[in-house]
């Protein structure tokens, strides 16, 4: 019996990227590019927005509460509302505090693995998807400006462990009623819910895990070391789950903040 041969042709080499390359994929590859796309810039416009506002991002004592917005803490400005002002400031800075703040809680997310595979993905198009053309008819990698400033993402790892510790002490404090005691109210379990989604954003970070148990030839040796890596290993596989949960999170609760502040809400006490 005859048997049929086929062959198909490889081209090695060629062209990369560029609107002269062709895909196969026929489903919507495009929708999640352009997803992420609408989220990361709805939110680099509502954190640009909040931090200029400089205004409705403490409740205070008269209305026995004590939240303050993530995005301006600690407050370290000559003008921070009466009760929000952190233990010191910077004098003669009378902008939003918000200005000095986001700085790093922003680098580390702008540098963070996950989020620069997405807006690489999302913006650039540097591939858009899997099996789809890369839109750029050369690749440089991270090695010119700006995009070798990536490597500084371990420092704002650290800074941001800094601003979680922060946080978590706001948290707590929420849990003050001034004028009343103390007590849990919405704010409170918004602020906690935050905090704690904050801190597993970090701990599943590559970096934690590098720091933990990075350069060790032999576990046996780095007991602690190797019981910290073991701790955050599986958080790391729920990295994109931690990132995307946590960045809702921290705008929603400055949204919660600013209505209460501003008289829109009222922060309803539970127990």
């Amino acid at each position: 019996m005859a048997v049929m041969e086929s062959s198909t042709s490889v081209v090695l080499g060629g062209t990369r990227g560029g609107p002269s390359v062709t895909h196969l994929r026929k489903d919507r590859w495009w929708l999640q590019p352009v997803v992420t796309m609408s989220i990361l810039t709805a939110f680099v416009i509502y954190s640009t927005w909040a931090a200029f506002q400089n205004r409705y991002y403490y409740v205070g004592a008269g209305v026995h509460r004590d939240l303050i917005s993530p995005f301006y803490s600690p407050c370290i400005a000559d003008d921070c509302v009466s009760g929000s002002k952190a233990g010191w400031h910077f004098s003669g800075w009378s902008l939003s505090p918000a200005l000095l703040i986001l700085i790093f809680p922003l680098g580390f997310r702008l540098t963070c693995y996950y989020y620069r595979r997405s807006y690489y993905r999302a913006f650039w198009w540097s591939p858009p998807a899997c099996a789809v053309a890369d839109a750029h008819g050369t690749y440089t990698g991270e090695t010119r400006f700006p995009l070798i400033m990536q490597n500084v993402h371990r420092y704002f790892f650290y800074a941001g462990l800094v601003f979680n510790v922060l946080l978590t002490i706001d948290a707590v404090e929420a849990f003050r009623e001034p004028g009343l005691g103390w007590g849990v109210s919405v704010g409170t379990i918004v602020l906690c819910v935050n905090a704690a989604l904050l801190w597993l954003y970090s701990l599943s970070c590559h970096a934690c895990r590098h720091l933990c148990g990075g350069h060790v030839k032999s576990f046996s040796q780095h007991k602690i070391r190797h019981r910290l890596w073991k701790l955050v290993t599986p958080l790391n596989a729920k990295h994109m789950n931690f990132a995307w949960a946590s960045l809702f999170v921290v705008a929603l609760t400055d949204v919660y903040v600013r209505l209460v502040a501003s008289g829109a809400l009222t922060d309803y006490k539970l127990f």
